[in-house]
């Protein structure tokens, strides 16, 4: 080789001693942590001949660039995101902090192996987790390297700090809300004009009272005493929009201090203004319609006057050892009329106040709310759920097939028996009728007095009409708050015609006079054994029919005509029952037993 190829040789040497320093460069540098060494070094690099790759197959590193580049925020080394036991080693978590090289040996795998940041950006920080099994005993390995995206979209530069990071929102207040209104996008501002943010008085409120919403007053809300983990009374239940209650508590005072008690006053049930709808200005007044002054010997006098203004407060007296305390409430029924806006327009309020002694503490007071539609009459009912003993039956007939329950307005006289007077007349007591109470086994009856002359198929259609009176119904409600579109729910009366034939006389043309008219109506004890509510599950009613008795010419015929229904009660036995015994149903994890099993 002469001198003139030595520029030629330097040359080449020059060009392998760059591409050996550009891949070192470009190259990952990984730092290797091994838990058994405690130590951290750069893992050698070899360098090999150098080979030109295709273009598409080597990344490309990022160019580099004058701006800063801000810190990042997470800290990938220190992230953990299966470390979910706090100051406990998480089984296969290589990255927990608390786990020591002892757990690490008998881990089996690594659960997180890579933790890194954002995947989108050009060149970031990821920490690799593995075990090197060939070690005695197993180590773990921790590597942190910086990963190479790929990708030709990808993020260079973060120049915008905080968007590393959730910032807390300012607060608006006095001194910086000028400023947020400003700044902000959700409002518009015209220079020209001066617009007011403020609500006019006349401006319609679309606030209403819904459901289960409490009611409002000028001070906090509506205060409605109840019972709620013992039978004593709590003061500070709200009484809610459309929820009718009815409750008894117990109310256990010091009676020497009755007249610091504000909760047996009048004027605290009195004195609250109920908003007309939720944040309005609007306040509607409760109103004394009723006050009842009950004695120590329990006789009641009724206040023509229900001023409140001139009641007597509480006052406590002593009678003998004895010491009484009057005007306590014992009892507050709330009456409130709501239109379909959700508005309350009026409310009511009818009190029993009485004398309590001391011998009467603790004593109970009872307390009922409900609610009427403006322009509305209430619907009574007979029981709500179950049926009340004492009350009518709800029934009525289907005129066709697929309509609703159709019910007289008179809720005494959809299910009715024959009255009885003193005459004993039937064609005189033919319109009297009597309600079917539920639980009153009830029996009437009457004689009728025919001719010989009257055909017995008239008789026998009179009779008939005469049992069962003017519009005999098709169904019975099972309870007595049961509604008339449910068809389906509502009892079938079963009518059943039996033939009875008299020995005694003679069958005149197989005429038929129905005589008796016997319904049966079955019940059962429906729900909790604590509460069990009256429900009719069966209806039967029983035309008797018998034969048309013939006597002698010129006599008049006498027939006794009866009626009856009888409450049977079908109830099953109660059995008391009881949650299975709980089963413990504990997993252990797979590798709990490891290397064991």
């Amino acid at each position: 080789m002469g001198l003139r190829d030595l520029p030629l040789l330097l040359l080449l040497l020059l060009l392998v001693d760059c591409r050996a320093s550009v891949s070192a460069q470009v190259g990952d540098t990984p730092v290797v942590t091994t838990e058994a060494l405690n130590s951290t070094k750069p893992a050698p690099t070899t360098f090999r001949p150098a080979v030109s790759p295709r273009p598409h197959e080597t990344p490309r590193a990022p160019r580099p660039s004058s701006d800063p580049r801000p810190t990042p925020v997470t800290d990938v080394a220190a992230l953990c995101v299966c470390d979910l036991s706090p100051a406990l080693c998480d089984v296969n978590c290589c990255c927990d902090p608390d786990c020591s090289s002892v757990d690490f040996s008998v881990f089996s795998a690594c659960s997180i192996p890579v933790v890194m940041g954002d995947s989108q950006f050009c060149s970031q920080k990821a920490a690799i987790y593995s075990l090197n099994f060939t070690a005695d005993p197993p180590q773990r390995v921790f590597k942190l390297v910086d990963q190479i995206n790929p990708s030709i979209f990808c993020i260079h530069i973060t120049n915008y700090k905080p968007a590393l990071s959730f910032i807390n929102p300012e607060v608006p207040d006095e001194s910086n809300f000028d400023k947020l209104m400003k700044t902000s996008d959700g409002f518009s501002t015209n220079a020209e004009s001066d617009v007011s943010l403020t609500t006019k008085p006349d401006a319609p409120n679309t606030a209403k009272y819904e459901y289960g919403v409490h009611l409002q007053t000028s001070h906090s809300f509506l205060r409605f005493p109840s019972p709620l983990t013992s039978s004593l009374c709590t003061d500070n239940n709200p009484a809610a929009f459309l929820v009718n209650q009815a409750v008894k508590c117990t109310r256990r005072i010091n009676l020497e201090q009755c007249t610091e008690i504000e909760t047996l006053s009048l004027a605290y049930y009195s004195s609250p203004k109920i908003l007309r709808v939720p944040g309005s200005g609007t306040k509607v007044p409760i109103t004394v319609q009723s006050i009842i002054i009950q004695s120590l010997n329990k006789t009641l006098t009724r206040l023509e006057d229900t001023d409140t203004d001139v009641l007597r407060p509480l006052v406590l007296v002593e009678a003998g050892h004895d010491k009484i305390c009057t005007n306590i409430i014992l009892e507050v029924k709330y009456s409130l009329t709501y239109t379909n806006a959700g508005e309350i327009i009026k409310a009511d309020v009818f009190v029993l106040l009485g004398a309590v002694s001391s011998a009467m503490v603790p004593f109970q007071q009872k307390f009922e709310i409900y609610f009427i539609q403006q322009n509305t009459k209430p619907v009574p009912l007979s029981g709500n759920p179950g049926y009340v003993v004492g009350l009518p039956l709800a029934a009525g007939f289907q005129p066709q097939k697929g309509s609703g329950i159709m019910q007289t307005t008179n809720r005494f006289g959809q299910l009715t028996l024959l009255r009885s007077t003193a005459e004993q007349d039937c064609l005189a007591i033919a319109g009297i009728r009597t309600p079917v109470l539920f639980g009153y086994n009830m029996q009437s009856g009457c004689k009728l007095r025919l001719t010989k002359a009257i055909a017995c198929r008239l008789v026998a259609q009179n009779v008939e009409s005469l049992l069962k009176g003017q519009g005999f119904p098709d169904y019975v409600a099972p309870f007595g708050n049961s509604q008339a579109q449910d068809v389906l729910d509502w009892v079938p009366v079963h009518f059943i015609t039996q033939t009875s034939h008299m020995k005694h006389f003679v069958l005149q043309d197989s005429c038929q006079l129905p005589v008796a008219l016997a319904i049966e109506v079955k019940w059962t004890k429906y729900g909790s054994l604590l509460n069990p509510q009256a429900k009719i599950v069966n209806v039967t009613a029983n035309l008797i029919s018998s034969s048309f008795p013939e006597t002698n010419s010129g006599n008049k015929r006498t027939i006794l005509i009866s009626t009856a229904v009888t409450f049977v009660d079908v109830s099953a036995p109660a059995e008391a029952g009881f949650r299975a015994r709980p089963t413990i149903n504990a997993r252990l994890p797979f590798n709990f037993f490891f290397p064991f099993v």
